[in-house]
């Protein structure tokens, strides 16, 4: 009886030995080993061997079958992704709808004080410079004078005077003044215009960054659901517009495959073994278990 034990028992010790041998020779040793020269068979093992190729292999794999264009395309306009975005932005409008922070104290989570300076100067800098371009205009001016000869001219043909006559005299002189108006007010925009502009919108700004998050949302519905309604079509022109190309500069399969081989072997084993425990700890029992009926056979020849 012993007999016909011992030879499974036999087996299957060898074929969990030898499976568990041949996974681990797979990535151990991770070098070439030589013995007074000569280079020692199967070292490295086949995978710190083939590295290189094995990180071009999967670096193609992943870039043309699992994030080339069409699948990322499709799953980043399903209307799963579609719907998380849409809660998303509801989620941070109901939030920010309670916020009594002001709009720079919201930012400030976000960028540090210095860039948020930067900005507001950039900004105001950037808006005075072309709001003051276009007040310094001379045809601003020449409107300005000219709509209020207009306006003098209307107002004296309606009034008594202009019954009396006096539009007649308003009429001769219209032409010298406006143009002696015009000349008054372009000088004054070029000499004012700056400083004017500048002080109005440095107080604009101020304001708007000392507006509550909750006071920039409330009763602004509509303005919301347009920049909602533009966040989304944004979105959809990157995705179907610019993702090729946002793909190609990225270049996924040389990242990856840059990654694999910068990878140390140490850290490339456990996190094959971390993924395929189970799978493999399968394969070595599966070795017993093969061992295990060979052993079996042979004690009944």
């Amino acid at each position: 009886m012993f007999h016909y034990l011992i030879g499974p028992a036999v087996g299957a010790v060898i074929g969990c030995f030898t499976n568990y041998i041949a996974i681990r020779m797979m990535f151990r040793p991770h070098t070439a080993k030589y013995f007074m020269g000569i280079h020692i068979p199967f070292t490295p093992g086949i995978i710190p061997k083939e590295k290189s190729r094995i990180a071009s292999s999967i670096g193609k794999a992943v870039s043309e079958n699992l994030m080339n264009r069409e699948v990322l395309e499709k799953n980043l306009l399903s209307d799963e992704m579609l719907s998380k975005m849409n809660d998303a932005i509801d989620e941070f409008v109901t939030t920010q709808g309670a916020n009594d922070e002001t709009i720079e104290q919201f930012a400030a989570h976000y960028l540090p004080s210095e860039d948020i300076a930067a900005m507001r100067e950039n900004t105001t800098t950037g808006m005075v410079k072309m709001i003051a371009g276009k007040l310094q205009d001379s045809a601003l001016g020449d409107n300005i004078a000219h709509m209020a000869i207009e306006h003098v001219m209307e107002k004296t043909r309606n009034s008594i005077a202009g019954l009396l006559g006096a539009d007649k005299i308003v009429n001769a002189v219209a032409k010298p003044l406006e143009s002696l108006l015009a000349k008054h007010i372009n000088e004054i925009l070029k000499n004012n215009s700056q400083q004017m502009v500048e002080n109005l919108v440095q107080t604009e700004t101020d304001r708007l960054m000392d507006m509550t998050m909750s006071d920039l949302i409330k009763g602004h519905d509509e303005q919301v659901a347009q920049i909602k309604s533009g966040i989304f079509s944004a979105y959809r022109v990157i995705i179907t517009e610019h993702l090729p190309r946002i793909l190609q500069d990225i270049n996924i399969s040389a990242i990856i495959e840059d990654r694999i081989n910068d990878m140390e072997m140490a850290e490339a084993e456990k996190i094959i073994l971390d993924v395929m425990r189970k799978e493999l700890r399968a394969i070595v029992w599966l070795g017993a278990l093969l061992g295990s009926i060979m052993g079996t056979v042979t004690s009944f020849v």
